[in-house]
Formats: C-alpha cells, sequence, structure tokens
C-alpha cells in the first residue's frame, strides 16, 4: 500500500508518550521487527498541532532512531515522517486506520512565535 510523505515544517509536535518497544504479539510479548533491517521497532505518543489544530497519534520507529534527552511535554522531531492507510478483518470486523512512521525521533525547539519581544 502506498505510503504518503508528512511534511511536518509547519507543525508543532510534542512527545505525549515515551518510546517503548513496540509488541508484535501480546500474547507471547515478541516484539515486532523492521521486515528489511530487523531492527526492533519502537512506539511514541506525540500531539501533532499545525494551524490551531492538533491531533494525538502514534508513530513506529526503529530502535537505533530513538534519540537521548527526550523529554514528556517536550517539542520533537519526526524526520521521514510517513502515513500509511491500513485495513484488516478482525473477528469478521473491518477494521482501517492510518499507521505512522519516521526514521526517528530527536529533540527540537519550539517554534519562534511572530511577534514575540527578544
Amino acid at each position: 500500500m502506498r505510503t504518503i510523505r508528512v511534511e511536518t515544517a509547519a507543525a508543532t509536535i510534542l512527545l505525549t508518550e515515551a518510546p517503548e518497544p513496540k509488541v508484535r504479539d501480546r500474547q507471547t510479548g515478541e516484539i515486532a521487527k523492521d521486515a528489511v533491517s530487523g531492527e526492533a521497532l519502537m512506539t511514541l505518543g506525540v500531539v501533532y498541532i499545525e494551524e490551531g489544530e492538533s491531533s494525538l497519534i502514534k508513530v513506529t520507529i526503529p530502535e537505533g532512531g530513538v534519540s537521548e534527552g527526550l523529554a514528556l511535554g517536550a517539542p520533537v522531531s519526526l524526520p521521514g515522517l510517513v502515513a500509511r492507510p491500513w485495513e484488516s478483518v478482525f473477528n469478521g470486523q473491518q477494521r482501517h486506520g492510518i499507521a505512522f512512521r519516521a526514521a526517528a525521533v530527536t529533540p527540537a525547539a519550539f517554534p519562534a512565535v511572530a511577534g514575540a519581544a527578544a
């Protein structure tokens, strides 16, 4: 399925949930791995704010893409952020949504406010 690149230059992204291993199978506790590299995957929660609107989203990143210095409530950068629509049938019910994935998560700065006194 096609991935859609998400432009983040005009957005403020705040970390709301610290990175933790992405579980592939909840019964066995198996950790999800990247299909190409085999690297363990992590998930984190962010609030994505743009043009006065906000959305809470979960983002998957490779374990090696988690930077030091991340703090809850602080701004972060998600280089290479993409969205991928998905759908599946679970227990006879069709489900669908959007999965978000980024190459990394790094600390960022709050954007400068136009007209702010220096």
